[in-house]
């Protein structure tokens, strides 16, 4: 893989993880906006933003109870999307090679976390004595510097090697195997709606859920057609819901 390509890998992790615009990270982070980018690189945007929201499916009901990652949907994006443009892998291959690199993203954050706890130790002295510039180089300038050699330089070594790897592993593995891998990765995004729909489960509101999939699966409504019905829906319920909210107080 070209060099430059997984420098752009590498820095995309870093930013996407970094929490560096805190409130972007969210977009800058997800399989998906990688998928547009590296589509982009490749020249098959298509099948980038295909591979993209594929694997941000199946981490769409996560929630990070306490602040801790249950699984990196970023390292699971960053790493899978570009071998798979690279060697012409299948989306649902792709997406089960995507999952373990998901688990392994789990420990590369908690590296950062042990990291943070050590400069915040040493926040802690130079705040005894009012060094305030040293107290900012411990909260923003060093975290940032590891930070980025956590992020930066496994997925740099992994996406510039990764590609060669995984086509000569591939080769050798038996169909069977490979099958199985698709039929993961095509069970692995219905799981994702399986927990968000745990999430969401209200009885008042699980109607519309299947309203919306019964549009869309059988009367060929787009998506932004679905999105823009559901738009009015919610609008329509929020307007009965503040005139009845102002009856009751009248």
């Amino acid at each position: 893989m070209n060099i430059l390509i997984a420098a752009l890998c590498g820095f995309l992790y870093f930013i996407g993880t970094s929490r560096l615009g805190y409130g972007l990270t969210q977009a800058t982070g997800s399989p998906i906006f990688y998928g547009m980018i590296l589509g982009l690189v490749y020249g098959d945007l298509e099948k980038g933003l295909i591979i993209g929201a594929t694997i941000q499916l199946i981490y769409i009901g996560i929630i990070f109870t306490g602040g801790n990652m249950p699984a990196d949907q970023s390292l699971a994006g960053i790493i899978a999307i570009p071998i798979a443009l690279q060697t012409g892998m299948d989306v649902e291959v792709a997406v089960g090679l995507a999952v373990p690199f998901g688990i392994l993203g789990i420990f590369i954050d908690q590296l950062r976390r042990i990291s943070n706890s050590y400069w915040i130790s040493k926040a802690e002295k130079y705040a005894e004595v009012m060094d305030s510039k040293k107290i900012f180089h411990c909260a923003i300038t060093y975290p940032t510097i590891v930070i980025f050699l956590l992020t930066f330089v496994p997925v740099f070594a992994i996406t510039l090697f990764g590609a060669d790897a995984v086509t000569t592993v591939m080769n050798f593995l038996p169909q069977g195997i490979i099958d199985g891998f698709g039929v993961a990765g095509g069970l692995l995004p219905a799981l994702g709606f399986a927990i968000i729909i745990m999430v969401i489960g209200k009885r008042d509101i699980m109607p519309y859920f299947f309203i919306g999939f019964f549009l869309v699966a059988y009367l060929g409504v787009s998506t932004m057609g679905a999105a823009a019905f559901g738009f009015c829906v919610a609008a329509i319920i929020l307007f009965n819901s503040m005139k009845q909210n102002g009856q009751e107080a009248g």
